[in-house]
């Protein structure tokens, strides 16, 4: 399990680094490297960083490199750490990516993590360079400590998802806006929270669109289920009625046809208005 979240970890950043201006401008042994290390190939990567200019992009793809070596091992968080710590010193977007990837270091790839460390490193880097991606994806990752593992989300009787709520106006990003919705909203669910506290994440999740494949029509059908479930039955309807229109074909479109059913038989019984 660990190494499939590293994989799908160090993937997500390997793409997004490859969408950058330094990318496209780096030296071809370092270009090779990042393909490498998107295609695990790890061994290929750290030959093509010996040969590639020596410089801050190429000190970051060695410490990935490091990261997603298999398998995994302390000292490789270690060694990666050590080339992280003055790669984040500086003041450009390789900083903020150095500085995210520490805090990674320990939250996910330490064998031991230390969650409350990384939520320190997230909150320095959110308050050194708010508007960066890197910064706003950590504010994501630190939303999801608060969520589950750090001692404000343990506490007896707290409201469980109100600190990672306390986060969504500091990420400007759509898309990361988006994402932190979501994982509250799932949170909710796996927490048993009360649904009106978080079924309005998942309908704002889903609002936002852009996720892709079967996780896009399970959110819409969610979304309708979840609503029809806390009484909000025009919302129930709308998504109902949405994955009608864009999932037609599938397996749950009878059941969405008879919740529609339904919704319209209770709209009627209580004289066409509904929260």
């Amino acid at each position: 399990m660990r190494p499939l979240r590293i994989v799908l970890s160090l993937f997500f950043i390997t793409v997004c680094l490859s969408s950058t201006s330094a990318f496209a401008a780096a030296a071809e042994p370092e270009r090779e490297a990042w393909q490498a290390i998107a295609n695990l190939r790890i061994t290929d990567a750290l030959r093509e960083l010996k040969v590639a200019p020596p410089g801050r992009a190429t000190s970051l793809a060695q410490a990935v490199a490091l990261i997603t070596q298999q398998p995994s091992a302390d000292e490789n968080m270690a060694q990666a750490e050590e080339i992280l710590l003055p790669l984040s010193a500086g003041e450009d977007e390789i900083a903020a990516q150095a500085a995210y990837l520490q805090a990674r270091l320990y939250q996910l790839h330490y064998k031991q993590p230390d969650y409350a460390k990384a939520a320190q490193l997230y909150e320095a880097l959110a308050a050194r360079r708010p508007q960066s991606h890197w910064a706003q994806l950590g504010l994501v990752k630190l939303a999801q400590l608060k969520l589950y593992v750090l001692p404000e989300s343990t506490a007896p009787d707290a409201d469980r998802l109100a600190p990672a709520e306390a986060l969504l106006p500091r990420i400007h990003d759509p898309l990361l806006q988006r994402d932190l919705h979501l994982q509250i909203g799932q949170a909710g669910v796996i927490l048993k929270q009360p649904l009106p506290r978080f079924v309005p994440h998942l309908a704002a999740a889903a609002r936002a669109g852009g996720i892709a494949g079967t996780a896009g029509e399970d959110l819409v059908i969610q979304v309708g289920e979840l609503s029809f479930r806390a009484g909000f039955l025009a919302q129930a309807k709308e998504y109902f009625q949405r994955y009608l229109k864009e999932y037609p074909t599938n397996v749950r479109a009878y059941a969405a046809t008879q919740r529609i059913a339904e919704i319209d038989r209770r709209l009627a019984a209580a004289g066409g208005s509904a929260p």
